[in-house]
């Protein structure tokens, strides 16, 4: 290896290195320019849940807590919360920590037109995949579409989940490890999901617009640089 190369080399790295901190320092629950531009928007800064509220109700109850700018399940009774907007086609990411053995959801294309959010929006399963007691794993659509690479962190640290939902493709994302892609309503969805327990659900999959939620599951989780960027002409 020439000495050019090796100069060429520590160069490239030590730009790398850089570029890893300032990533690292970028503020939590803000946006970049960057993607200001690109249309992004912020669903949690960190201080209020202005964006959110319990699942038919008018605001977030007592059951959970902005702490450490995240916001955080803080006991039994908590329940879903959703987005006050309703979204259609779009893209998001969102961090979240898992307790031990917790298990969590995040929910889209929810409506309040039945008991539950899960009876008419998918759900990316969230749990910690180690000590978690559901077959489903983390990043999963639930029953539906599975990866075979598990790239979540251990509970107690912070994952990236990323998914992109238009009619034509959609798409989910573990820490930036592609997980799977499907298309809601297409033959193979309307198979899969005729084969799981959402058959007997009738409006399930079925709204193409609606609420984004998060999910109580009587374990303590948190979620974090919740940000969304709405997709026309999808």
């Amino acid at each position: 290896m020439s000495q050019t190369f090796r100069l060429l080399a520590s160069f490239v790295v030590l730009l790398l290195a850089v570029s890893s901190l300032h990533a690292a320092d970028a503020p939590l629950n803000s946006l970049t320019e960057a993607e200001k531009s690109a249309g992004w928007q912020l669903l949690f800064d960190g201080k209020s849940t202005e964006h959110f509220r319990n699942f038919k109700k008018d605001k977030v109850g007592d059951g959970w807590k902005i702490e450490d700018g995240a916001i955080v399940w803080a006991g039994k009774g908590a329940g879903d919360i959703i987005t006050t907007e309703q979204f259609d086609a779009f893209e998001l990411t969102l961090d979240y920590n898992i307790s031990e053995g917790g298990n969590s959801g995040l929910m889209y294309h929810v409506l309040e037109s039945e008991k539950t959010p899960w009876m008419t929006g998918p759900e990316i399963q969230i749990q910690d995949n180690v000590k978690g007691h559901d077959p489903q794993k983390a990043g999963w659509l639930y029953q539906l579409y599975k990866s075979d690479v598990d790239a979540t962190k251990p509970a107690g640290e912070w994952n990236t989940l990323r998914i992109l939902i238009t009619p034509a493709k959609c798409e989910q994302y573990m820490n930036g490890v592609k997980y799977c892609e499907y298309v809601k309503g297409s033959p193979d969805w309307n198979e899969r999901v005729a084969a799981s327990k959402f058959s007997k659900m009738p409006e399930f999959g079925k709204p193409t617009k609606g609420h984004i939620c998060l999910q109580d599951h009587g374990n303590v989780v948190k979620f974090r640089n919740i940000k969304i960027r709405k997709i026309t002409g999808g």
